[in-house]
């Protein structure tokens, strides 16, 4: 029998760009998934524009912004409740291939300890320029999370394309909503999964293309602001001496945007330092 799997695609102020992700994930082929749209109280008119082109579409509306680890959260205890053995996170920016899944279902089949499974991610509209290879590791010393953009070993998977496996969900809990509202909550549970035992990986044949930072905009002084404070958390969580991290990215973040005159992001990264 094929396994049961759920895809959760959480939607904030971007319904363009969510009815473009959702128009992909309905020419997916078997496993036939249920597809579950997490609204994070969206300020817009996004939830009647997706419900009037999606009408069977099964919709649930968050009281509040609740980030991404919490949106993606509220989707993850109905897809658990409802017993399936794989939740598949997508983001809303992102389009996919009708074999994207099932090559991440086949790659976690036959691995019973592969908690996470990725994909290989392009830039939008492109064919051959790779954001990620599904996920990416850690350097503890200079604060950087580098992505892979050829195959190699892995220490977490990209929330932008993620399928768990609902077993290790179980064993280790979902997303840290309370630490982390946005970023580096995907790099946590990497880390939270592998050091339970389980492992990682990336599809090879599993196809994704994502814009990237479509809910706040490239180029967002927010963006500084939620990387930096989830990223001091995380330093304190999983390196030997958080200090040495969190000096080298804050150095190196403000130098940078001092150099460029960008003013507005350089008190961004100083609000999100005493956000921590």
């Amino acid at each position: 029998m094929a396994p049961k799997v759920t895809v959760i695609v959480l939607n904030w102020n971007g319904w363009a760009d969510t009815l473009k992700c959702l128009a992909s994930l309905h020419k997916l082929v078997a496993p036939a998934p249920a597809i579950l749209l997490i609204d994070n109280h969206s300020t817009d008119d996004s939830v009647e524009r997706i419900t009037q082109a999606y009408p069977a579409l099964e919709v649930l509306i968050t009281n509040e912004n609740r980030g991404f680890g919490g949106g993606c959260n509220v989707g993850m205890r109905e897809a658990l409740a409802r017993s399936s053995d794989y939740i598949w996170l997508i983001n809303s920016d992102a389009t996919v291939e009708p074999q994207t899944l099932s090559a991440m279902v086949r790659m976690a089949e036959s691995t019973p300890r592969l908690g996470a499974v990725g994909s290989v991610i392009y830039e939008l509209g492109s064919t051959d320029l790779i954001q990620l290879w599904g996920g990416g590791r850690v350097n503890p010393w200079l604060g950087r999370s580098q992505p892979l953009r050829a195959p190699g070993e892995l220490a977490f998977v990209s929330g932008a394309s993620m399928l768990l496996r609902s077993s290790a969900l179980h064993e280790i809990g979902l997303f840290d909503e309370e630490t982390f509202f946005m970023y580096w909550e995907d790099t946590d549970l990497g880390f939270r999964l592998r050091r339970h035992g389980w492992q990682i990986g990336t599809a090879d044949d599993s196809h994704v293309w994502h814009r990237g930072s479509g809910s706040l905009g490239r180029g967002s002084p927010k963006i500084d602001e939620y990387f930096v404070c989830s990223a001091v958390r995380f330093f304190r969580r999983h390196t030997s001496l958080p200090i040495l991290p969190t000096v080298s990215l804050l150095t190196s973040m403000l130098v940078k945007r001092l150099f460029l005159g960008h003013w507005h992001h350089v008190r961004a990264v100083l609000r999100g330092l005493q956000s921590v």
